[in-house]
């Protein structure tokens, strides 16, 4: 028996995700965003199970030379690229992939000695985002420079961010898009620039390489549509246990600071989990669960390593029953993000290695 709590995590639904990313840009090529431990699922399992990624990304040069001590094979691209001479001799030995998004990335690539070269690089275009990207005007100069370099081989590409493709059809997306294509026309350079929700709702940024994130996992980018109008099954399946049940009298209080009181006798039950394990905070008194099919609230402030529970109109409940914390049909991440005011992008990415992962397939 696996100790609680548990991330189960679907690697059949991960390849339904991936096989709707085909299915939409079936005419561009898929580099795979497994970044943050692949958003919590697993960086290494997520990796191997999708072998037909066309390229994976990662946010930084640790999570590259992870994937690659595992065995993974495919182009890896590190998205902030390299910030020293040291960083960009083990980006090369480790045969990394990546991103020019400022000029001091430059300039080591003009200094640096390499063993081997650098292959698949790519720049970062500034669109919008105004967080990481080299401008219009500096983007001839960049080319140049690693064109020229004996440290990088092969062609460069161009990809730059949306800052808002979550809201659809903002014009502000076409602006981003027209902006990056204007560049790419210019230098003839492939592009990347669809994340996962202009994967879903932006056909004309598909273009060359297309970069999804959070539709792989089996969440939605957007706020009003769920993961299941999008055609996405959810990847993981977070569950814990309850390990008490108990009566209260009217006016007894719950958890730290006593934010719950009861208002007539109750039955409470608490569940090992709490923020200790990455399970948000801010669900305290407004989050839900699921227990043998019925959702019931959370109660209190939720603690380190634990979660109390109303179960005052729950039936047949028991010490020891699986409690959902999030990824069935009745209670999705997304609604379960939106009860704390955040997105499931963040609840993914919180659970730490205290939850044990469970892989499975279906």
């Amino acid at each position: 028996m696996l100790s609680s709590p548990v991330a189960h995590i679907d690697l059949a639904a991960l390849k339904h995700n991936f096989e709707r990313v085909k299915q939409l840009a079936a005419n561009s090529l898929v580099m795979s965003v497994i970044k943050a431990d692949a958003y919590g699922h697993g960086a290494v399992e997520v990796a191997q199970a999708l072998q037909q990624s066309d390229a994976f990304a990662v946010a930084r040069l640790s999570e590259g030379i992870s994937l690659r001590a595992a065995g993974i094979q495919q182009a890896i691209v590190v998205l902030e690229g390299v910030n020293s001479i040291t960083e960009l001799q083990l980006a090369a030995a480790n045969t990394l992939s990546l991103v020019f998004h400022h000029n001091s990335q430059l300039e080591l690539i003009s200094t640096a000695q390499l063993d081997k070269p650098l292959t698949f690089c790519w720049l970062m275009l500034e669109t919008g985002m105004h967080r990481l990207g080299l401008t219009a005007d500096d983007l001839e100069h960049a080319l140049k420079i690693l064109t020229s370099s004996a440290n990088v081989s092969g062609d460069i590409r161009l990809m730059s961010h949306f800052a808002n493709a979550d809201i659809i059809n903002d014009p502000r997306n076409q602006q981003q898009l027209d902006t990056l294509m204007l560049c790419a026309e210019q230098y003839g350079l492939e592009t990347s620039m669809a994340n996962s929700a202009a994967i879903l709702s932006f056909t004309a940024s598909h273009r060359d390489w297309v970069r999804p994130g959070i539709m792989l996992y089996g969440a939605s980018p957007f706020q009003d549509k769920s993961a299941r109008d999008l055609g996405l099954k959810p990847v993981m399946l977070l569950t814990s246990t309850l390990i008490s049940i108990q009566q209260l009298e009217a006016g007894e209080q719950v958890g730290y600071g006593g934010t719950w009181t009861a208002k007539e006798v109750c039955c409470i039950g608490t569940v090992n989990i709490g923020y200790g394990d990455g399970y948000s905070r801010h669900l305290s008194n407004v989050g839900t669960v699921v227990v043998n099919n019925q959702k019931v609230k959370l109660i209190g402030r939720v603690s380190m390593d634990l979660i109390a529970i109303d179960l005052s109109n729950s039936s047949d409940v028991s010490i020891g029953d699986e409690v959902i914390l999030w990824g069935n049909p009745s209670l999705s991440v997304d609604e379960v993000a939106d009860c704390a005011n955040t997105i499931s992008y963040e609840l993914f990415c919180q659970l730490n290695k205290r939850v044990t992962r469970d892989y499975h397939y279906g």
